[in-house]
C-alpha cells in the first residue's frame, strides 16, 4: 500500500469509528467547502465510466 493510500485508510476508518452524528458534522462539514463539492461531483460523474474506453476530444465533439 502506498503512503497515500495508508493515509487513506487511517482517516477513513477513523471516521467509520465516529458515532452516527459525528459522521455527519464531518459530512456537513466537507460539503460547506466548495473546491471539495466540485471534486466531489467530478469523481461521481467519472467513476461509473472509468472503465469505458477513451475517445479523442474531437470525436466527442463531433457527436454532439
Amino acid at each position: 500500500m502506498i503512503t497515500e493510500e495508508a493515509k487513506a485508510e487511517v482517516f477513513w476508518l477513523a471516521f467509520k469509528g465516529l458515532p452516527k452524528k459525528e459522521q455527519q458534522l464531518v459530512v456537513q462539514k466537507l460539503l460547506q467547502d466548495q473546491e471539495i463539492v466540485e471534486d466531489l461531483l467530478d469523481i461521481a460523474l467519472i467513476e461509473p465510466r472509468r472503465s469505458e474506453p477513451s475517445r479523442p476530444l474531437e470525436k466527442y465533439m463531433s457527436e454532439q
